[in-house]
Formats: structure tokens, sequence, C-alpha cells
């Protein structure tokens, strides 16, 4: 009986530390288990605002668009990604304090459509992802984006032009495959007339980004993870 008793209670200790020693070693390499993914496809939603000679407010005049989102992982903490964005700016000589030539007998106003197009290089401060494909992955993580626009407005005359865009973000796991991201940017165009009007203090300038129109968006958006990594032709863990 007693021999009995002793051979349950080593058996519980063999069991536990078993258990224990499972959850400890066998654990980081399970977690490991799950599929990476090569792309993120979705869309969002954004608010932009125009910031030119019509208006110096960053929250005047906030104008609703839509955005589909393209995303190439390079790895856990870099992306290629692009966006296409359509929406509206809007702007008037009544909402500044400053005087205009052209604007002195007649306010002036603007209500643009707005097709924006950029090509962007994103970096996370940490590895993101659930933690279950890539070991130390986290699943909140800020980033910040690089990229390059290429725009159109229906201005009159309509403005076509080039430009440079940096912002900074916070995404989110959603679950396994879905993520959930907000981010504002700050996009500098290479033209003045997204609003219409060129150089309406009738000075002239010269340079990349002297004396151009700018715009910044602040965008939510929801993209869904495709194209599973192949483990056994991509095994850079």
């Amino acid at each position: 009986m007693g021999c009995a008793m002793k051979m349950d209670k080593w058996m519980w200790i063999i069991t536990i530390l078993f258990t224990i020693h499972f959850s400890l070693f066998t654990s980081p390499a399970r977690a490991q288990d799950s599929p990476e993914y090569r792309m993120e496809v979705g869309g969002g939603l954004a608010m932009t605002t125009y910031l030119g000679d019509f208006n110096a407010n960053l929250t005047a005049g906030m104008q609703g668009a839509g955005a589909l989102v393209a995303k190439y992982k390079m790895n856990p903490r870099m992306a290629l990604a692009a966006t296409m964005t359509y929406g509206r700016m809007k702007g008037s000589s009544k909402d500044t304090e400053t005087w205009y030539p052209e604007t002195a007998t007649a306010p002036y106003s603007f209500s643009n459509q707005l097709i924006d197009l950029t090509l962007r290089y994103e970096y996370n401060f940490w590895a993101y992802g659930t933690g279950r494909e890539y070991y130390g992955a986290k699943p909140v993580a800020p980033f910040m984006v690089f990229g390059v626009d290429m725009l159109y407005a229906d201005a009159h005359p309509a403005a076509v032009a080039t430009g440079l865009a940096i912002g900074a973000g916070l995404k989110v796991k959603v679950s396994e495959r879905l993520n959930l991201s907000a981010e504002w940017m700050m996009h500098f165009t290479g033209t003045d007339r997204l609003d219409g009007v060129k150089d309406p203090y009738g000075i002239r300038s010269s340079g990349l980004l002297k004396n151009t129109d700018c715009f910044s968006a602040f965008m939510v958006a929801l993209t869904y993870d495709i194209w599973e990594k192949c483990k056994t032709c991509n095994n850079d863990r």
C-alpha cells in the first residue's frame, strides 16, 4: 500500500516535470509553425485636408476619401506598399487672413477631386505579427512611412504632379490574417495648382517644393494576409 502511494506520488511528479519541460522547450518551436504571408490587400477610409494658399489649418476643410491598399512584406519589420486614394479637397479665400490680388473683388473657393497613387516604404519599429508565425513578433507595432506620390486634381486647369510623402502610424493584428492600421501622412506635392490658382501672391519662385500645395491624410485601413510563404523553400528563420 505504501509503495503504491509512493509510486503514485512519483508518477505525479514526473508528469508535472514532463509538462513543464514540454511547455518550456517545445512551445517556442510550435510558435513558429503557423504560416507566414508575403502580402496584405485591403482598403481604408481617410480624411484629407488641403494645405496651400487658401488653407493653412490641418483640421479645416477635411474631406472624406477611400483607398485601396496592397503591401509586399519583405520581412516582419519592412514592407513595400502602394495606396490608391480617391477623395476631394476644398478651400476658400474667405478662410484666410491674407489679401490676394486675384481675389480682391470676388472671394475664390474650390472643391476639386483628388486621385493619388503613393508608392511607399514601411518600417516597423519591431517585428510585427502574431508571434506564432515568427518567434518574437508582436501583434501591435508603430511604424514610419516614406513614399513617392503621383497625383491628379481636376482643378481648372487640371493638375498632374509628383511629390514626396512621409508619415507614421500604428498597426494591430486583429486575427491571424487580419490587420488594422491607423496612420497620418503629409504629402508634399510638386505643383501649386491643386486649388486651381498658381501663385496668387504674384511672386515668382523656383525650387522642388517651394511655394507648392500640400495635403494631409489620416487613414484607417483593414487588410488581409495572402500568398502563404513556402517554409521549405524560404526557411529564413
